[in-house]
């Protein structure tokens, strides 16, 4: 996992082209969570194929990388690397708002 700031990030072919390998973003989402949600909580591990990148809008919690613990906020992105095992915890007082894209290059 690698954490950065969005005053970090600086776009070339889309927003995260310098902080991931992939050259086109190709699906994502926005998710709500609610109070003390944790993600893929029934789904251990949660591994995926390529580069995911998260970017907290809102709220606070942590972030759980192969079983690592750590505060998050909103204003931090991170790029979760293939086969690490990753999950948000939502805050019970400031839920989360994150957008979760996937970037690979056309085949």
């Amino acid at each position: 996992m690698r954490r950065s700031r969005f005053a970090d990030l600086e776009p070339g072919t889309h927003l995260f082209s310098a902080i991931v390998d992939g050259s086109r973003l190709y699906k994502g989402g926005l998710s709500f969570h609610t109070p003390g949600m944790v993600t893929h909580d029934q789904e251990r591990p949660h591994l995926e194929v390529d580069q995911e990148i998260f970017c907290l809008l809102q709220g606070e919690g942590w972030i759980e990388v192969d079983g690592v613990r750590e505060p998050v906020q909103a204003g931090d992105v991170f790029v979760i690397e293939p086969g690490e095992d990753h999950h948000l915890i939502s805050s019970e007082t400031n839920p989360l708002i994150n957008l979760w894209l996937h970037a690979a290059d056309p085949n």
